[in-house]
């Protein structure tokens, strides 16, 4: 027997339609199998595929399993936002400010402040120096000289980010990566952008791995906030933009208050509708 569920299509990270990070969301997927989930993901082949369900810890107010066409994530940034908005509107939990995910990486804290969706930064689960082969290969592969480089740093919270601090925003739009020879490194890039560079943002992030290029991503941008305000890079609060390279328009606001770095912005509804199984 066909059986029949809510599906959202949302893209995270912008105001604008079609210049952020696009997400699927599957509703009330309690019942699939992870073969069902895998094999839907592998089908709507975007970045990432949901799956919301009711939660199984305390505390919660819902539960998400995060895939991509080629497997599961513990934990990834847009996906948290994009599923939370689809779960305020379908629960009719719209009224709450805070919100509680659980996912495979644990309890992810998310606040609602007007349009905009911030999740508390989890825990980096790999972080500090990078040996010198292994920037050697990440460089080889962006095409970077050694002299662009400032500083490079784990920067993983599940995804296994690798990030590279580099010169200048034009060394960042500059790089035509070759896929091929990333490897099984997924790296973030990021620099600081000048008056001169004429954007309403602070810094400007890339996001590469052996499949592509990432439109907009909250797990990097997490890490990378973690890393560049606690190596005193960047303030407190700053807008980093995404996906220039690509013709998108992300913009992810970052804020620390207190021992929390909130990582945001805004989604936008594109698609509701329904999966038949």
């Amino acid at each position: 027997m066909a059986r029949t569920y809510p599906f959202h299509q949302v893209d995270v990270f912008s105001a604008k339609p079609l210049k952020g990070n696009p997400l699927a969301v599957v509703c009330d997927a309690d019942d699939w199998s992870d073969g069902e989930m895998a094999a839907f993901a592998n089908w709507t082949n975007l970045s990432e595929t949901t799956f919301l369900m009711k939660p199984t810890v305390e505390g919660a107010d819902y539960r998400v399993r995060i895939f991509t066409p080629v497997g599961e994530l513990p934990f990834a940034g847009h996906p948290t936002l994009g599923t939370c908005r689809v779960y305020r509107s379908h629960s009719g939990q719209t009224g709450k400010d805070e919100i509680v995910q659980q996912c495979e990486a644990g309890l992810i804290k998310i606040r609602i402040t007007g349009e905009r969706l911030a999740f508390a930064a989890p825990p980096l689960r790999k972080f500090g120096a990078v040996d010198p082969t292994s920037i050697s290969q990440v460089a080889a592969a962006l095409g970077l000289t050694p002299e662009v480089i400032l500083d490079a740093s784990w920067t993983d919270n599940g995804p296994g980010w690798v990030s590279l601090l580099l010169r200048s925003r034009a060394d960042v739009l500059a790089i035509k990566p070759n896929f091929s020879a990333i490897g099984g490194f997924k790296v973030g890039v990021v620099a600081r952008c000048k008056a001169e560079d004429g954007i309403d943002a602070d810094f400007e992030v890339r996001a590469f791995f052996e499949g592509g290029e990432d439109p907009v991503t909250g797990s990097l941008n997490a890490g990378l906030a973690q890393w560049l305000i606690g190596a005193g890079v960047a303030p407190a609060r700053y807008i980093a933009s995404q996906g220039t390279a690509l013709g998108r328009a992300g913009r992810v606001s970052v804020d620390k208050i207190g021992d929390d770095i909130w990582v945001g912005g805004q989604v936008t509804t594109l698609i509701e509708g329904k999966v038949t199984l």
